[in-house]
């Protein structure tokens, strides 16, 4: 799991709608380079040759009146059938680890940044967890954690299951995990567990 990377690079793992774009927002406060790989997911269904690939597997029907693939309806087909998964997997985790790795030579090379932060919801699932110096879990309870993605992403408790099917049991994220943020109360709560983890690895918060 090591980097040889000169800056420290933290790889963020946690339950869906556990607050992990939140916990990336507060290392970002302390000039932290935040790679979101969902973001990159967006990208790369925005990709010519990928969006090309995914509507000769999955059809034209998943385009939208603009010609831009519908997440939620390829998302329907994916998380019901783990074939069907794994190939839209196969031909989307090489695109986005290849982004990764471009925006962290970028932060590498920015005096700015301190440190890099990568939030990927399928972090260990995908390996990308070999190009990270730590891993930090993200932690809420699954009751709450439904209301965020009820109220965030208009998702219903199936759809929240079917996408905490397809990936790794949280037992065994938060075993492989450096350390467990608690993220079941207010911000603030969360802002001085990270101003105390930064402090263990030896830097000052700002």
């Amino acid at each position: 799991m090591a980097s040889d990377s000169a800056k420290l690079v933290i790889g963020l793992i946690g339950g869906i709608g556990a607050g992990k774009s939140q916990a990336a927002a507060e290392f970002a406060r302390h000039r932290a380079k935040v790679i979101n790989a969902d973001d990159l997911a967006h990208d790369a269904l925005h990709a010519p040759d990928v969006r090309e690939q995914i509507v000769q597997r999955w059809g034209r029907e998943l385009l939208d009146e603009h010609g831009n693939i519908t997440r939620r309806k390829l998302a329907r087909i994916v998380f019901a059938d783990d074939a069907q998964r794994r190939e839209l997997e196969a031909l989307l985790h090489p695109w986005i680890k290849r982004r990764v790795e471009e925006e962290m030579i970028n932060a590498q090379n920015d005096p700015r940044v301190r440190f890099i932060v990568l939030d990927a919801a399928v972090m260990l699932e995908a390996g990308w967890n070999d190009i990270c110096d730590k891993l930090v879990f993200v932690d809420a309870p699954r009751p709450l954690r439904l209301r965020r993605v009820m109220e965030q992403r208009g998702w219903t408790a199936q759809e929240l299951e079917a996408r905490e099917t397809a990936q790794l049991a949280l037992t065994k994220k938060a075993a492989q995990a450096d350390h467990i943020l608690d993220n079941s109360a207010e911000l603030p709560h969360l802002s001085r567990q990270i101003d105390d983890l930064l402090r263990t690895w030896g830097f000052n918060p700002v």
